[in-house]
């Protein structure tokens, strides 16, 4: 019988926390920090004025594997989803600049907006300590999730499904 009960109550825990989110929860939900960041093409990227679209805002790098292996899943996300209202704003973190990132998002054929983070930024979003780092931002700018590691597509379509209902 206490078996039975333990397992019952583990149940109950797990179902609880699979469906509370910040979503579900607007009380716990941040607003995403603004930030206006330059393309390598000089087109400002600002994440204000994105409102009304889902947004994925990654901090990644050109030297980071686990960043490297994203990038796949993320152009192709990309090319399934833009058209449905989401968006994605890669922020680079390499030292050297575009003078590492500019080749690299050619040779990786990467087909969304990258910027270049700037420590205000890293500040802003809580001071990312490990990348990838990613945050989706619903359509009214708050946070409803993120995660430090590797972003399966499986993973981001089912929260991007929801989202752009």
């Amino acid at each position: 019988m206490k078996r039975i009960l333990s397992v019952l109550i583990v149940l109950v825990v797990l179902v609880v926390f699979l469906f509370t989110d910040c979503a579900a929860q607007p009380e716990k939900r941040q607003k995403a920090p603004n930030f206006s960041l330059q393309t390598q093409n000089g087109k400002v990227i600002e994440l204000s004025k994105l409102t009304g679209k889902v947004v994925l805002v990654n901090f990644w790098a050109t030297w980071c594997p686990p960043c490297r292996a994203e990038i796949p899943d993320f152009i192709e996300v990309y090319n399934t989803y833009k058209s449905k209202g989401f968006e994605i704003v890669g922020i680079a973190l390499d030292e050297d600049g575009w003078s590492k990132v500019a080749p690299y998002i050619e040779k990786a054929k990467m087909n969304y907006p990258i910027v270049l983070g700037s420590a205000k930024v890293v500040q802003q979003y809580g001071g990312i300590e490990a990348i990838p780092t990613t945050f989706i931002v619903d359509k009214k700018g708050y946070i409803v999730a993120s995660q430090v590691g590797l972003v399966s597509k499986e993973l981001l379509e089912q929260k991007l499904k929801s989202l752009l209902k």
